[in-house]
């Protein structure tokens, strides 16, 4: 194993390496946003780099689509794809039923639309994201800028009425100016501590009016590989229910270790 990564980027790394199994020639994959997606851009370089893999990566965000070319990825866009084979993507929490927050890294729009127009969704994570039930990390809710604060108040307000333990909502900053998506808009972070019913949650949030989307996916991973620290991977698939072990073995590799100093 290796000596110079830390233990959670050895568990995101053999996550995102273990997802690599799942990828054929010729597949069209939505490729995730956020730290431990970056392992798996990395790791789907290299089979395109060293195995030849013919793949076409759809990205959810300017920043993955950029990694994602360093790496040697053909990038198009969903609409010239249409449909994917295949998501891989991080998350921010996952329960047992495999729900999911994400949001933590802005892309939650274009990643609930990639993810849903794919015929799998994986997601690779280390196990600090495992709940029992969701909601200690922020909901994310994106919202457009016009009559931001009005937007906030009816979330507020909506959410008393709610199975949660949290009403406070918080605009998310950029610095000193508010964090911008890049689909132009905004972000409102939900500090719930506890989600009793993510499913209602997620239905009521976006009835909202200035409501774009919320960071609850339901009903939308089939798959967890959860990495951890000493090189082994837990898999769950929601539709068999069955769990599975397996170690990853690795070196480091100079084309996926060399630009991380």
């Amino acid at each position: 194993m290796s000596d110079t990564l830390s233990p959670i980027d050895t568990a995101k790394f053999v996550a995102a390496k273990k997802a690599m199994d799942y990828v054929e020639d010729g597949m069209k994959i939505g490729l995730g946003t956020g730290s431990t997606a970056e392992w798996m851009v990395r790791c789907l370089g290299e089979l395109v780099r060293e195995e030849g893999l013919n793949i076409v990566g759809v990205p959810t965000s300017s920043r993955t689509a950029e990694l994602a070319r360093q790496q040697g990825i053909r990038v198009i866009s969903l609409d010239e794809a249409k449909w994917l084979d295949l998501t891989i993507d991080g998350a921010d929490e996952f329960d047992g039923e495999l729900n999911l927050i994400k949001g933590g890294g802005g892309a939650l729009l274009q990643e609930k639309i990639v993810a849903t127009a794919s015929d799998q969704m994986i997601v690779i994570s280390d196990v600090s994201k495992q709940v029992d039930t969701l909601g200690a990390f922020p909901l994310p809710v994106e919202v457009i800028p016009f009559g931001w604060q009005t937007t906030k108040a009816l979330v507020e307000e909506t959410l008393v009425a709610m199975e949660v333990l949290g009403h406070q909502s918080t605009l998310r900053m950029n610095g000193e100016a508010a964090y911008v998506t890049d689909e132009g808009n905004h972000i409102i972070d939900l500090h719930l501590q506890r989600i009793g019913n993510a499913r209602q949650l997620a239905l009521v949030l976006n009835q909202i009016p200035g409501v774009v989307e919320n960071g609850l996916f339901i009903d939308i991973c089939d798959k967890v590989i959860i990495g951890h620290g000493d090189g082994r991977v837990t898999i769950r698939d929601i539709i068999s229910g069955e769990e599975s072990e397996d170690r990853v073995e690795f070196e480091e590799s100079e084309n996926i270790f060399a630009d991380l100093d």
